[in-house]
């Protein structure tokens, strides 16, 4: 399983136009040339580092198997690696959809499951 924080409105978005195309916040499939994800391990780090002030967010749990577009781990610095969408989610590759919840001090927590 990869994952991806989405703002709600993007998520909203996704599901009139038939499919997933933001990389990262403020960012395009389009402007990026891929869609930025994430294992398990990285999803909190890159909350707390890239949308620490933004409005809700939800967390996209994507079946890689599912994907219609490719998949890539990439070396984003030494010995750091990210796995990377090059091209549009498709909807049915998210199997689950959560809040990414604060707690009371701003810190993010990763949904139960």
């Amino acid at each position: 399983m990869i994952f991806h924080i989405a703002e709600e409105s993007d998520w909203a978005a996704a599901q009139v136009a038939g499919d997933y195309r933001i990389s990262t916040r403020g960012r395009t499939l389009a402007d990026e040339g891929f869609i930025h994800a994430s294992r398990r391990g990285q999803v909190l780090g890159v909350a707390e580092a890239a949308y620490l002030d933004a409005g809700p967010l939800l967390l996209l749990s994507i079946d890689p198997d599912r994907l219609t577009s490719p998949v890539r781990d990439d070396e984003v610095a030494p010995g750091i690696v990210f796995p990377h969408i090059y091209g549009p989610v498709n909807l049915d590759a998210v199997v689950a959809v959560a809040p990414l919840e604060r707690t009371a001090d701003g810190r993010f927590v990763m949904p139960p499951g």
